[in-house]
């Protein structure tokens, strides 16, 4: 499974950007990680494959949303009202078999290459 994220970029802090990852075949439950510079990779958002459990991590609830189109087997992260914070690395995921929205990410095999996204004045 290959997965690719468009859609990253430089955008002022109270913005919007929304990313994509596309994948190279079916999925089940997929997710979004971040990695800012000099710190872990963390859980961002995930969504099972039929979308009917979301999880977000605390950080970007009420201000991200998750989604996913299967027919196009692509991912979507909607990113609103955005701050510096936000600014890393944000990395698709996908399992093979996994039906829980989990945030471990161990439980992803399928990994993008990461999109930069940047949130400054």
């Amino acid at each position: 499974v290959q997965l690719v994220e468009s859609g990253g970029g430089l955008v002022q802090p109270g913005g919007s950007l929304s990313l994509s990852c596309t994948s190279s075949e079916r999925t089940f439950t997929m997710g979004w990680f971040r990695q800012a510079p000099g710190k872990e990779r963390e859980f961002v958002a995930a969504i099972t494959r039929a979308a009917t459990n979301t999880n977000y991590a605390d950080s970007v609830k009420n201000r991200f949303t998750i989604s996913r189109k299967n027919t196009k087997n692509t991912l979507y992260l909607q990113m609103d009202n955005l701050k510096p914070e936000d600014t890393a690395v944000y990395y698709c995921a996908a399992t093979s078999d996994y039906s829980v929205a989990s945030a471990d990410s161990s439980t992803y095999a399928y990994w993008g290459q990461g999109t930069q996204v940047t949130v400054s004045t």
